[in-house]
């Protein structure tokens, strides 16, 4: 066993049920952020949602337990963005099924690229998810 804190060993988890582009509500994503964000605050995710090339969700039952966006540049650029798993189903494998999801309907949609950022402490999540290391820039513009 890895002593990376993401590393687990997976559960095949057949109740778990992934969709692409459900009809998700504001309500269930919200509540599904703030227990996994603290500093979430309830927004309307509609906008963001049109936006996007595509989201997953992932549900047990009809419980939302899992998310991640794709944001793009229109072209051939896919960006994966708040993936996200509810603190009572973490170290599933959820987390992992969402990003191969959304990796294959990138795909799918004609992308070349998906990039991520993420703290480090994420990166051997992310290598296990096929991300390969690059640089890149950031600026923080508020905060």
């Amino acid at each position: 066993m890895s002593s990376e804190p993401w590393h687990y060993e997976a559960v095949a988890d057949e109740e778990i049920v992934y969709r692409v582009a459900p009809a998700v509500t504001n309500e269930e994503l919200n509540e599904l952020f703030a227990a996994s964000w603290p500093a979430h605050a309830a927004g309307d995710f509609r906008p963001e949602l049109g936006h996007s090339l595509a989201f997953v969700c992932a549900y047990d039952g009809e419980r939302l337990v899992g998310f991640v966006k794709l944001a793009w540049d229109g072209g051939i650029h896919a960006f994966l963005l708040d993936p996200t798993v509810h603190p009572d189903v973490r170290r599933r494998g959820i987390g992992t099924q969402l990003v191969k999801r959304a990796v294959e309907v990138a795909r799918e949609r004609g992308m070349h690229w998906v990039h991520v950022d993420f703290e480090p402490q994420l990166r051997g999540f992310y290598r296990a998810c096929g991300f390969r290391k690059t640089d890149a820039g950031l600026i923080r513009l508020i905060g």
